[in-house]
């Protein structure tokens, strides 16, 4: 497939700035691939959908605050730094974005808070993107509670309002729990307490696998042939107690649900050879777009995605082209709102 086959018009007005007063209170479109079938529904009701031995698979990944504000050595030049990966813990050593990247160079040094945390450049990796040492004298808990203080809660560019004290703990699932992606794993931020305690009365197990997202699930595709496009790689776990409860209502012919395309992404690199889900931990750079033969899960819940993005491209992959792009032409028609804080697709 081409790129320009996931072109639209996306109005500003339907890009959500700030999330649904109650999360599982944010609209739900239902979408039945096999007959193009569309309902409008509110996220809880999500649970008349599944029933006993179905499994609903969520990506357990904790948001860290990645963006740091500080200044240059000697100018005193503000800088922003975004954290993206650490690459050695006991060396305080990370990848990162710089803005602006003109003016950090090698050999610079970087200054945030008051001089709390100090950090040196010591690699050019792209052109925004540096290699930075932190000169810190603590342990990984310790430069992480100063991170926590430091850090602002990294919300897309596209959110242009300030940081509220509320999305520290919006932007990000109740099942987070390790700390590591750089942005949320959106549907999953639908789910409640109560909503988890409905669906286990329904019978319905949950599982959790690991995947820290980084920032190259937003990297625009600048390749009109899709096979070109190359996905960056993404720390993943899919563990044992996953494995069970999926493979169990796999071979009970159960319904599997992945809760978002970060979790679609690490259950298809984690593939037996009789299409049974294997424990499996390292990195992958899948990049999944139609058509795509899916060997774990026969429903996926996802938000609605930018024009030309890869997360468009697995949905479409998932629920049928022509089908995605229709229900995508119904949201905007009935004004569902997109992106990271918007409403929600159940591709059943």
């Amino acid at each position: 497939m081409k790129l320009s086959e996931f072109k639209f018009e996306l109005p500003n007005n339907l890009i959500a700035l700030d999330p649904a007063e109650n999360r599982d209170e944010s609209r739900l479109m239902v979408v039945h691939k096999d007959s193009g079938k569309i309902e409008h529904k509110v996220f809880k009701d999500v649970v008349e959908y599944f029933g006993d031995g179905d499994v609903m698979v969520g990506n357990d990944t904790m948001v860290f605050p990645a963006r740091l504000y500080g200044r240059k050595e000697k100018t005193g030049a503000k800088i922003e730094v975004f954290l993206l990966r650490e690459l050695n813990a006991d060396m305080h050593l990370w990848d990162v974005l710089v803005d602006p990247a003109r003016k950090i160079r090698v050999g610079n040094k970087l200054y945030f808070g008051n001089g709390d945390l100090v950090a040196e450049v010591i690699d050019n990796t792209t052109s925004r993107g540096r290699t930075i040492r932190f000169l810190f004298d603590g342990d990984s808990a310790a430069f992480d509670k100063v991170v926590e203080t430091l850090g602002e809660t990294p919300l897309p560019k596209y959110i242009k309002r300030k940081i509220k004290p509320e999305d520290k703990e919006r932007f990000q699932t109740i099942f987070a729990k390790n700390k590591g992606a750089v942005s949320a794993p959106t549907a999953g931020m639908h789910f409640t307490r109560q909503l988890l305690k409905r669906l286990q009365l329904k019978g319905v197990d949950m599982a959790y696998i690991t995947l820290h997202i980084g920032l190259g699930t937003f990297r625009p595709v600048d390749v009109e042939d899709l096979t070109k496009h190359k996905m960056d790689s993404e720390n993943f776990i899919v563990g044992n107690e996953a494995v069970d409860i999926v493979n169990k209502a796999l071979d009970n012919k159960n319904k599997v649900c992945a809760i978002g395309t970060t979790t679609m992404r690490a259950l298809e690199s984690a593939v037996s050879a009789t299409n049974r889900l294997k424990a499996r931990e390292g990195w992958t750079d899948k990049f999944i777009f139609p058509p795509y033969d899916f060997k774990i899960c026969n429903a996926m819940i996802t938000n609605f995605h930018m024009p030309e993005s890869t997360l468009l491209m697995m949905a479409a992959a998932f629920g049928g082209y022509d089908v995605v792009m229709e229900a995508y032409k119904v949201a905007r028609k009935e004004k569902y709102k997109f992106l990271t804080y918007g409403d929600a697709m159940l591709i059943i």
